[in-house]
């Protein structure tokens, strides 16, 4: 039946011969082997691309194959010679090229391959039958229509509507074409468990694989029943593929029964989920976008708070950590009115100082070398923020604020009366303010620049009082000229 032509009546009426081999090079080439080829690899390709699900390795899955694929094609081959038995030397039983191989014995060396491999590796055999389910469907769809080009695996006669016509010198017969029913029902198989993958948990490694057998089997205990070319064993009338699919489908029904009602099911022990056994998928975007958290570098660049050393020369942001470190209840109120002086910088443009007599009653302002200190309040960008400026109309008089303080270091500004005329003092909105000027008067030059920015703040609140009675004793000769 080899050269027999090929036709099916539902799709028409036509026929085929397609040729069962090509010669390529020199060499004859068969279709059938050429096709399971295809359907080996479309396999893999499947496999390797999803195996990170399963947690396996892809370099442990192409391990696998290395021993199972060769030791496949021996069990297939052995099964047949072992159900077949007409062989007259061990040379025809390996002469695989002439036919005769079984998918059962197949499957069950590969089975017992991966079991040794993985337990080798250590790694889950229960999870890489899983994966491999997948490709046992593919193959087994894609390879049965080897079968087809050898016109082999059909059944008995029939006149179904989608039975096949075999016509060979003249003569048509018409059969199950039964490799094209097992080749539908595996993709069926594979069908409906990439689905079933896709939207469900496994809830126990094996499970797929389960499914896989007991489908097979299911299908092959019906289709195996309509071949005529069936292995039997022995001289009994039992089909010995028939048998073991029928069992093979009890044993998978019964142990997910037993597995499934026991409900000691958990996705946590699966392989994949196992700790080390999952396997990331590099994933561009998050790997990729890692980098933006390097450039958050931008917060370290922010140097703005350790910059501040301006503060070290800005009194004002050192003034009221000090002012909390020390008596912040009594320097609070000399903070607040000290923008008073902040208009010391006018000093040089008021020459007045030489007509009012309070300078000439101090002559002590040489002796003061605060004066020459004083630019430390000049450095305070806080002088510019004082916007007290504005109600001091006394500004132009401060100078004798900056001068002021040496006058009290002075013994000598005991002994100048203008100390004595001081009661305009009760005219000047500042009174309040003469207890501060009069504590640090005994007090010693700080050397701690926290102290020494506090130590200046009294004395110019004290420069300030000062400031005062000179106004007061300024406006007096004026209302007398």
């Amino acid at each position: 039946m080899s050269s027999a032509s090929i036709s099916f009546p539902m799709l028409g009426n036509w026929s085929i011969d397609p040729p069962n081999s090509f010669v390529l090079f020199g060499r004859t080439f068969y279709w059938y082997g050429v096709i399971i080829a295809c359907g080996f690899l479309l396999a893999v390709a499947y496999c390797m691309r999803r195996s990170r699900e399963f947690g396996i390795k892809q370099d442990d899955l192409i391990d696998n194959l290395l021993f199972a694929v060769p030791l496949a094609i021996v069990g297939a081959r052995a099964y047949y010679v072992i159900f077949y038995g007409h062989y007259n030397s061990f040379w025809d039983m390996c002469k695989i090229w002439e036919g005769g191989l079984a998918i059962y014995g197949g499957v069950i060396a590969a089975v017992l391959t991966v079991l040794v491999v993985c337990r080798v590796k250590k790694i889950s055999a229960l999870a890489l039958l899983d994966l491999t389910s997948f490709g046992f469907l593919i193959g087994q769809s894609i390879g049965r229509w080897g079968n087809f080009m050898n016109r082999e695996a059909y059944g008995y006669e029939t006149d179904v509507f989608c039975r096949m016509g075999l016509t060979l010198d003249g003569q048509t017969i018409y059969v199950h074409p039964t490799f094209l029913y097992e080749s539908l029902w595996n993709l069926a198989g594979f069908i409906g468990l990439h689905i079933l993958s896709k939207k469900t948990v496994r809830k126990f490694d094996g499970q797929f694989f389960l499914y896989y057998v007991g489908w097979y089997g299911l299908g092959r205990v019906w289709i195996e029943g309509l071949r005529a070319d069936s292995l039997y064993i022995g001289g009994t009338g039992v089909r010995v593929s028939q048998l073991l699919a029928g069992l093979a489908l009890l044993a998978s029904l019964g142990i997910l029964a037993v597995v499934l009602l026991r409900g000691k099911c958990s996705p946590e022990k699966l392989w994949v989920n196992q700790a080390g056994a999952a396997i990331p998928e590099p994933v561009p975007g998050p790997a990729e976008e890692a980098p933006a958290v390097e450039e958050a570098p931008a917060v370290e660049e922010a140097p703005a708070v350790e910059e501040a050393p301006a503060a070290e020369e800005t009194p004002a942001a050192e003034e009221a950590p000090a002012a909390e470190e020390e008596l912040a209840a009594e320097e609070a109120p000399a903070a607040e009115e000290a923008p008073a002086v902040e208009e010391a910088p006018v000093a040089e443009e008021v020459p007045v100082a030489e007509e009012t007599p309070a300078a000439e009653e101090a002559p002590a302002a040489e002796e003061a070398p605060a004066v020459e200190e004083a630019p430390a309040a000049e450095e305070a960008p806080a002088v510019e923020e004082a916007p007290a400026a504005e109600e001091a109309p006394t500004a132009e008089e401060a100078p004798a604020a900056e001068e002021a303080p040496a006058a009290e270091e002075a013994p000598a500004a005991e002994e100048e009366p203008a100390t004595e005329e001081a009661p305009a003092v009760e005219e000047a909105p500042a009174v309040e303010e003469a207890p501060v000027a009069e504590e640090p008067s005994t007090a010693p030059i700080p050397t701690d620049f926290a102290d020494m920015m506090a130590w200046m703040d009294e004395e110019l609140a004290a420069a300030e009082a000062e400031a005062a009675e000179a106004v007061a004793k300024e406006e007096r000769p004026e209302k007398d000229e």
